[in-house]
């Protein structure tokens, strides 16, 4: 979900990492290339990158430019852009996700409500997983609520928190640091660094939260359950 270029396809199924992503992006040769150069010379450097146990990965979201190049250099095995929070899903998009584990969203909750899960986890052929990477400055309170409805426990990694990017401006800066604080987060080394911070938030079925702790997943931090 909110899936943009497929960066995170990217890094999932290409030995490539991101910081040779930036280096990449922002080299001259490939910012003065027009699209169709870009498209041409991405899809031959990621299928060169392309890892043997690369998994599948459908896209979602508004922005149907970004889901038709991330299609086009193979990044995406399909993409869909579609706002499921003021419609219902395509019959194709539902078909599409019908096999589909592991839902993910990294910066993008802030903008979704439990309705843009719902139509992926009603009568799923098998148990789903949610990861979502949820920026501090607002709350996954209402989401993980809507997946409790579906049989998912919801965990977020303890006090861990992932660098999302670098704010924009100081009015940003501000506001990011106030909203944290009125979460009763502490934002010091994080941003009142200058960057916004996200926290894991992974859901999954009960029994699944024994059998896969997410120590043992993430071994280099505590859990609690929201």
């Amino acid at each position: 979900m909110c899936c943009s270029y497929g960066i995170n396809a990217a890094l999932l199924n290409h030995d490539v990492t991101l910081a040779e992503l930036y280096e990449r992006y922002a080299s001259a040769p490939i910012v003065a290339m027009d699209t169709a150069e870009l498209i041409e010379a991405d899809r031959e450097w990621y299928a060169a990158r392309r890892r043997a146990d690369a998994v599948p990965v459908i896209g979602l979201d508004v922005a149907a430019n970004a889901i038709a190049y991330a299609r086009a250099v193979g990044l995406l095995d399909a993409g869909f852009a579609e706002n499921l929070e003021v419609a219902s899903p395509s019959p194709e998009l539902l078909a599409a996700a019908r096999p589909v584990g592991l839902i993910t969203v990294t910066g993008g909750a802030s903008f979704l409500s439990p309705r843009s899960f719902r139509p992926f986890l009603t009568d799923a052929p098998a148990p789903v997983w949610v990861a979502a990477f949820v920026l501090r400055t607002g709350s996954y309170r209402a989401i993980a609520d809507g997946l409790t409805a579906h049989g998912l426990v919801t965990e977020r990694f303890g006090a861990h928190t992932f660098p999302q990017r670098r704010f924009t401006s100081e009015r940003e800066q501000r506001y990011a640091v106030e909203a944290v604080l009125a979460a009763a987060e502490d934002p010091e080394g994080r941003e009142s660094a200058g960057w916004f911070h996200a926290a894991l938030h992974l859901s999954r079925p009960e029994d699944h939260t024994t059998t896969f702790p997410l120590t043992t997943l993430l071994p280099d931090g505590p859990r609690e359950r929201i």
